[in-house]
């Protein structure tokens, strides 16, 4: 009794305005959300037919079905090497992405000048629709892995210049003024002040897009591709696989949360003064 008005207690604190959530609780509360829907999803297609079951084994199959599933998957349709194949992908276009973005959107944080400059053509990438890149980078990469990189490369390359450009201008002005009066040159206030304070924020910033690069890449899967999990998605959905597509769905949920949490834990050990806790 005790111990359950305790977790009333803790869940009341908890329902304050923007009021922080203890690890061990947030933990717990996402479990039970998890739990939730898992069982709802057994709720509407339980039943040994078709008929007897809230929603029909075409549209969403059993949880069970789903499972028994996974060999099919991992054996006849190459799930491991569809998961490389997406992962290489995303990182080489990320990766050149990052390598081109943030020392350009480090150069024009600390020069608003090409900031200004360079500012229309950031905007204007931002707000392109990403499926409008994919006849783009077919014309000009043709439709094989190159195309596929370079789709994500073109697609995230303005998110990382314009998050890089304001880290680099978030960085307070106190710092910069406190260096000038100790006689740092141009160079070392960009490479000791500017690009020290912001890379925290940089990384961050890496992490989140690395995330939306993930989800990119399904589009370019889509053409001519031999592996990748968007290439799987597309074909078990001409085939109505609809057990394929749910695992395919839980595999791409589970393997993206994964990538997130081993960044977030590099986050932790390259900056614990940041105090990240997610």
């Amino acid at each position: 009794m005790k111990l359950w008005r305790a977790v009333l207690e803790r869940l009341e604190d908890a329902f304050e305005l923007r009021a922080l959530v203890p690890p061990v609780m947030a933990r717990l509360l996402g479990l039970a959300t998890v739990a939730l829907f898992g069982g709802l999803w057994w709720l509407v297609t339980r039943g040994d037919t078709p008929e007897s079951r809230w929603v029909s084994p075409v549209i969403l199959p059993a949880p069970l079905e789903v499972a028994r599933s996974f060999s099919s998957l991992w054996g006849e349709r190459a799930l491991l090497a569809s998961i490389l194949a997406t992962l290489r992908r995303v990182l080489e276009g990320f990766g050149l992405a990052a390598l081109i973005g943030v020392p350009l959107g480090i150069l024009a944080g600390s020069w608003r000048v090409l900031d200004a400059a360079a500012a229309p053509v950031a905007v204007f990438g931002r707000n392109v629709p990403v499926a409008a890149l994919i006849p783009l980078t077919i014309l000009w990469f043709g439709i094989d892995e190159t195309q596929k990189v370079m789709f994500i490369f073109i697609a995230c390359v303005p998110f990382v210049y314009s998050d890089a450009v304001r880290a680099v201008i978030s960085v307070p002005d106190r710092y910069v003024e406190t260096a000038q009066t100790l006689g740092a040159s141009r160079r070392q206030i960009v490479a000791k002040v500017l690009v020290a304070l912001a890379l925290p924020d940089i990384y961050k910033s890496l992490r989140s897009l690395f995330g939306m690069a993930f989800g990119y890449i399904m589009l370019a899967e889509l053409i001519n591709a031999e592996h990748g999990l968007g290439y799987l998605l597309s074909t078990s959905q001409r085939r109505g696989l609809s057990e394929h597509i749910i695992l395919i769905l839980l595999v791409i949920g589970v393997l993206a949360f994964t990538i997130d949490r081993f960044l977030l834990f590099i986050e932790r050990g390259l900056f614990p003064y940041r105090g990240a806790s997610e």
